[in-house]
């Protein structure tokens, strides 16, 4: 309003002046050009006077400066110019002065330049003998006038616009001041113009009323504000628009929000699922769905909210139920995997027990069957085993105190453990590297390193090698296995440290794996909170690196 008033001032006062400028301007310009044509007439009276007396020929010895004299006979042939050779002009009997002087003894014409810079005022006198006596002189043009009073009128107007300003800063803030010192919290104590009472008891009144309502709705939210807040479930409310009315943080951070959207609560999820929940709940419909996102789940419940036997909306209820699910399924993974890796070894020593039972088996046979039998009894216990520290390490089972373990001696140990495979294979190993310490439990640790070596052997090639080095970091230890053996593609890179996952199951059956080493590797960095990584390339080798965390010095363990 100030910004208004303040413009309207600036602009009326600029407009005001250019008007009186303009109507000045005019008014002089009226009032010399009159002037003009009264100089006009008296000389042209005392030159009439002489040619009287001395004739039209007194005209050759007489100059005017600033005049141009001109005679011009009743028919309008020019008889005598100043300016030009009278024999040379046109017939002047159309000019409008010649005819006016004429008719009625005197005329005045003005004609205006091509150019509109400059004007020539004409006055024509009727003699005594008929011919016409004309005088003329060239004025400026009001706009060529205009356009040469520019720089002072700017000049004023530049003056006049700051003046104004400031009077319009002055005269807007004294009418707006009591307006801006209005106080609506103590509208009954306002001293406002007569004319805004009337707006200022009826917006005290309206302002009880809202504040009462406030108030109240304030309540309510809070306590519906505490009620949700404190729940682990996500809940959203929308209405029957699918508009979202409301939702607490535990729903925007099931979703991935920092804070509520507006609009559609099908933003915050654009699955088909999340969907048609959405739509079969305002339908009416009672809807639980299971509903993935990202890397989690959530258990999705649309109640429709009825109003009068009519659905004005829906709550939406989320329940995180990842671990549940993720647990189900590990169930059922390791349930079929187990029972398939079992019923292979079991299946072959139940055959060869059984020809061998009937007693047809030829002597020299058996013993071939008694040693299958025996190593598929191994595998069973190698796989039973296995299973047992997964089991172990799942449950975080402390099999001894953590102690002080020097990893670069573990290795040593483990590689010396492994050495016959290693030659029977014609492999080579190798450990670089010096002691580095850390705390953890040395069974858990050895049985890391033992399955990062052995998988090394198993699935290298005929005289290949084997490395592990041992770097101490300082606030880190770093082991690595590194091999020279077939390599992983990169589509299965990322699954080879899940239980009974093979890369190359025909493979791995030959060698005797069980599918757990790997999986034994990542339970126990976890374990130990160790980094665990893996690089390989397809017949070029693989290298597996554990980076165990020292705490810091000070820190508790």
């Amino acid at each position: 309003m100030s910004k208004k008033i303040f413009r309207s001032i600036c602009l009326a006062a600029v407009a005001v002046l250019l008007v009186s400028l303009t109507l000045v301007m005019a008014v002089m310009y009226q009032h010399f050009e009159d002037q003009v044509v009264r100089e006009l007439q008296t000389e042209a009276d005392y030159l009439a006077a002489d040619i009287r007396r001395d004739g039209a020929d007194i005209l050759e010895e007489m100059s005017l400066a600033g005049r141009r004299i001109t005679l011009v006979s009743p028919d309008g042939q020019v008889i005598y110019d100043s300016d030009a050779e009278a024999a040379a002009m046109e017939n002047h009997l159309e000019r409008e002065e010649i005819q006016e002087a004429l008719a009625y003894g005197s005329g005045v014409s003005q004609r205006t330049s091509d150019t509109l810079t400059e004007q020539t005022i004409y006055y024509a006198q009727r003699l005594e003998d008929g011919t016409v006596l004309r005088l003329s002189t060239g004025q400026t043009t009001i706009w060529n006038l205009l356009l040469s009073s520019l720089p002072p009128v700017m000049v004023i107007l530049l003056i006049a616009v700051i003046l104004s300003a400031l009077l319009s800063s002055v005269l807007s803030r004294a009418i707006i001041r009591p307006l801006n010192e209005l106080d609506l919290d103590h509208l009954e104590d306002a001293q406002v113009y007569d004319e805004l009472a009337p707006l200022v008891s009826r917006l005290n009144r309206q302002r009880r009323t809202i504040q009462r309502q406030l108030e109240a709705s304030r309540q309510k939210q809070e306590e519906f504000r505490l009620i949700t807040e404190n729940m682990q479930e996500g809940l959203l409310v929308i209405d029957s628009e699918t508009n979202l009315l409301s939702c607490n943080k535990a729903s925007l951070h099931m979703l991935g929000l920092s804070e509520k959207p507006e609009g559609s609560v099908l933003r915050l999820d654009r699955s088909q699922v999340f969907r048609e929940a959405v739509e079969q709940g305002l339908a009416g419909e009672h809807v639980v769905e299971v509903m993935p996102y990202e890397e989690r789940s959530y258990q999705l419940m649309v109640n429709p909210a009825r109003e009068n036997g009519k659905v004005i909306g829906a709550v939406l209820v989320i329940l995180d139920v990842t671990e549940q699910t993720e647990r189900e399924q590990l169930r059922q993974e390791f349930t079929a995997n187990v029972s398939h890796e079992l019923k292979t070894p079991l299946t072959s020593i139940s055959g060869f027990a059984e020809l061998m039972k009937t007693g047809t088996v030829d002597a020299e046979d058996v013993v071939d069957f008694s040693t299958t039998i025996y190593d598929e009894a191994q595998r069973l216990i190698t796989l039973v085993n296995d299973i047992i520290k997964l089991s172990e390490l799942d449950e975080k089972q402390r099999m001894q105190e953590e102690e002080i373990v020097d990893l670069h001696d573990l290795a040593g140990e483990t590689l010396r453990r492994l050495q016959p495979e290693a030659d029977r294979r014609k492999i080579s190993l190798s450990l670089q590297g010096s002691a580095a310490s850390i705390m953890g439990v040395r069974k858990i640790l050895g049985e890391m390193v033992y399955n990062l070596c052995d998988n090394a052997i198993k699935y290298n090639r005929e005289r290949g090698s084997v490395l592990v080095t041992v770097e101490d970091l300082g606030h880190q230890v770093r082991l690595a296995v590194r091999d020279t053996g077939i390599g992983i593609s990169p589509a299965h890179q990322q699954r080879v440290f899940e239980r009974f996952y093979r890369v190359d199951k025909s493979h791995s059956r030959e060698i005797g794996g069980t599918g757990l080493g790997l999986s034994i590797v990542k339970r126990g960095a976890m374990f130990h909170h160790a980094d665990l990584s893996l690089e390989s390339a397809l017949g070029k080798g693989t290298t597996v690196t554990l980076v165990f965390h020292r705490p810091a010095a000070g820190a508790e363990k």
